[in-house]
């Protein structure tokens, strides 16, 4: 739950012009702090509608913490699907932080398990990334097709695939 807490704090303290947590800590102690990983920070109303999502797949930060901050700001004020969040809408969001895994390249989809696996679609310099175990999405080729279209690829020839476990926390 703390990792969660880290996250909503960051968006609330943002949304109302306070200073930032300047680590994890301040809000509460993990071990996983000292770790370096990539992760999500994703945002939903309470109805289950996404409100904004952003992540890295390689850790940009030195600390965990730091990432988790950073992919909070990011996710509630700069996914371009979403207008930026306002201070009145955090009653009625729920949050989620997913630390990923390092990335694993894979030879073909039978390698891939939607419920288990995120994936990455890569073709030249573009790049796709859905996360694993999402509500309607059941099956590797549906994963690959929502990815693919996400990063803009739409013929699938020549696609290198990668995959990647998460643990999740919520709220």
């Amino acid at each position: 739950m703390s990792i969660v807490k880290l996250a909503r704090e960051t968006v609330k303290r943002l949304l109302n012009n306070e200073t930032l947590p300047d680590n994890g800590n301040e809000i509460v102690a993990s071990p996983l702090w000292n770790e370096r990983s990539a992760c999500f920070v994703s945002i939903k109303t309470k109805d289950g509608e996404l409100r904004g999502c952003i992540g890295t797949l390689s850790p940009i930060q030195k600390t965990l913490d730091k990432e988790i901050i950073a992919n909070a700001v990011s996710a509630s004020t700069r996914d371009p699907r979403f207008p930026p969040m306002k201070k009145e809408e955090l009653s009625n969001v729920i949050f989620s932080v997913d630390v990923l895994s390092e990335p694993e390249p894979i030879e073909n989809i039978n390698q891939l398990n939607p419920k288990k696996y995120g994936v990455i679609v890569s073709k030249g310099y573009r790049r796709g990334v859905l996360l694993p175990d999402l509500e309607g999405v059941d099956t590797a080729e549906q994963q690959i097709q929502i990815a693919s279209l996400k990063a803009g690829i739409y013929d699938l020839d020549g696609i290198k695939l990668e995959r990647f476990t998460v643990t999740r926390y919520k709220e």
